[in-house]
């Protein structure tokens, strides 16, 4: 019996015992309680609470802008609709990059106030201190790597990344000191599928690809990406699995004649 079907509520242990049986993690974002119901109801194992709301929900260029605050309503309303999925919430920019303490702080504050079950930080060496602050408090971390896009200024571009031996080899020491701080998974963005091979292969705590190819432990996609709401994001590691946008215009569209054209409301839909 596979370890997603036998368990009622999905835990840290639970991950690393699929890794351990080469059984695959699904994780997909979730910003909201309608579409966590949804997204949790549907069986995914690991729900994000994304910074990237600041593009799906808030409109912003970069994922820069969202602020704690608006990261703990969007976590709060995403624990509501849960029941059996792991909630992992990104901590955003600005809110643990200067300092271990700052940092600390900023998870305390996610734990408490949302009842999610771990925060999720970018970064390798520069980030260890703080991750091991925030594991000691007793707050599982997910660790990310390669295309980490609070960096995007720095980078310049939305490339993959690691392709280069010097920053390959960076990734490759950062993942062993992110297990060796605690984080019971990490996060592979667009990097080589080759290096997401060896480096999954070289730690025991599962990696969750995307645009990592299909040898990470487990993948995981943008809830607004994958379901077609927002349909000008299309990089190759996504595969849309349906066209929400479409199927709301249609339905919007119909509506607007129904009411143009006094078919709606009709005598059964009025009182």
């Amino acid at each position: 019996m596979s370890v997603h079907n036998e368990v009622k509520k999905v835990t840290t242990h639970t991950l690393q015992k699929m890794k351990a049986n080469g059984e695959k993690i699904s994780m997909l974002t979730a910003y909201d309680f309608s579409f966590a119901k949804i997204i949790d109801g549907a069986g995914t194992d690991v729900i994000l609470v994304g910074d990237s709301a600041s593009n799906v929900m808030a409109g912003h260029e970069t994922t820069l802008p969202i602020t704690l605050d608006q990261m703990i309503y969007h976590a709060q309303s995403v624990v509501r609709g849960v029941n059996r999925s792991f909630v992992v919430v990104d901590l955003p920019f600005g809110t643990y990059q200067s300092n271990s303490e700052i940092a600390l702080a900023s998870a305390i504050r996610i734990m408490k106030e949302t009842g999610a079950h771990s925060i999720k930080l970018e970064g390798g060496e520069e980030a260890i201190e703080s991750i091991k602050k925030i594991v000691s408090a007793g707050i599982p971390v997910m660790g990310h790597l390669g295309l980490t896009p609070q960096s995007i200024y720095k980078f310049g571009t939305y490339a993959v990344r690691a392709k280069e031996e010097a920053e390959a080899n960076k990734l490759k020491r950062d993942i062993q000191l992110l297990e060796e701080a605690g984080c019971f998974a990490v996060v592979l963005e667009k990097i080589p599928a080759a290096l997401a091979k060896e480096v999954t292969q070289s730690v025991s705590i599962p990696t969750i690809g995307i645009g990592a190819g299909n040898d990470c432990d487990g993948q995981v996609l943008v809830m607004h990406d994958m379901l077609g709401i927002n349909t000008e994001f299309k990089p190759r590691f996504l595969r849309q699995y349906l066209n929400i946008a479409q199927l709301a215009t249609n339905a919007v569209q119909q509506y607007i004649k129904d009411v143009k054209e006094k078919s709606f409301p009709n005598e059964q839909e009025s009182y």
